[in-house]
């Protein structure tokens, strides 16, 4: 392949990942005329349409869909091998892109990031927090996070977190104005905060198990969000019952700001993972994130 023919795979790839002509030329520090011209080139030499083109929007093309599905993993493994020969094993260096939910991203990720960036000083982490499934490798990230629950079989996972459990909680007047429920279908005649889903649309059925036994329910309320630090205000403020994460709630249950119920209903569950593609080339830059969040969880 001649340099002029993997610039102009390069400059795709580019444009299908960033979804922008602007952003994707920004990436390759070229001028958007000249990326545009470059896949003009790339169009006329395949003799097919690649990108459709609006004023506002850049799609890819049915032809450029089946490019960008070869194209992506074979670039990545380039990238791999390259970055491996590039750069000595205790110095690392280059982008790594992170995909991950707001929670696992704020709770887990966000306090390792200062020591991180000392001992690897020069690894540019692209933390992209986002709470939909994503395809990371269509998208063309390193790794991603999220529960363990959710991960797919074909990847390889990495521990984050220990075990996690949603609570049940209120505030004491609330549940001395309107009693305490005894058992899951006791929320259906109460005030409920509502949670949005991000990723479908609909809103959230509160989850339980007890033993052998599990069940659903679809709560009402005065008040849907898609937020769990919105949430957690409306129930401090007695807007009603919320349902949330064990460490957003514990320090409120212990000054006594709210209080949990059905605690039996609500055991722990296994908490998040870090993951990524097998590959016979891990880029350096994963490997010492990896290896970073190992020697933390040892401390």
């Amino acid at each position: 392949m001649r340099g002029s023919e993997y610039a102009q795979l390069r400059a795709f790839a580019s444009i299908a990942l960033h979804g922008s002509f602007a952003r994707a030329a920004a990436h390759l520090r070229v001028s958007p005329s000249a990326l545009s011209q470059t896949i003009r080139g790339l169009e006329e030499r395949l003799g097919m349409r690649l990108l459709n083109r609006t004023t506002r929007s850049v799609a890819l093309s049915a032809a450029g869909a089946r490019l960008m599905a070869r194209l992506g993993p074979a670039l990545e493994e380039l990238d791999g091998a390259l970055a491996e020969a590039a750069v000595t094993p205790d110095r690392p260096a280059g982008l790594l892109r992170i995909n991950a939910g707001r929670i696992a991203a704020v709770q887990f990720v966000a306090p390792m990031l200062g020591g991180f960036h000392r001992a690897f000083p020069d690894i540019t982490l692209e933390l992209v927090v986002d709470d939909r499934i994503v395809d990371i490798v269509a998208e063309r990230f390193d790794a991603g996070i999220r529960l363990g629950e959710r991960l797919e079989r074909d990847m390889v996972a990495v521990k984050l977190s220990g075990e996690l459990e949603m609570m049940i909680v209120a505030t004491p007047a609330y549940l001395a104005a309107r009693g305490s429920p005894r058992s899951p279908r006791d929320l259906t005649r109460h005030l409920c905060i509502n949670m949005r889903m991000p990723t479908s649309g609909s809103l959230y059925r509160w989850e339980f198990e007890r033993g052998r036994k599990s069940v659903d329910v679809a709560v009402e309320g005065p008040l849907i969000v898609n937020d769990v630090d919105v949430a957690l205000a409306a129930a401090l403020g007695g807007v009603g019952i919320a349902y949330l994460f064990d460490y957003q709630v514990r320090p409120r249950l212990e000054t006594g700001e709210l209080v949990r119920v059905l605690a039996p209903w609500t055991p722990p569950f296994t908490g998040f993972y870090l993951y990524h593609p097998a590959r016979r080339h891990m880029p350096p830059t994963l490997r010492a994130f990896i290896d970073f969040i190992r020697a933390e969880q040892k401390r």
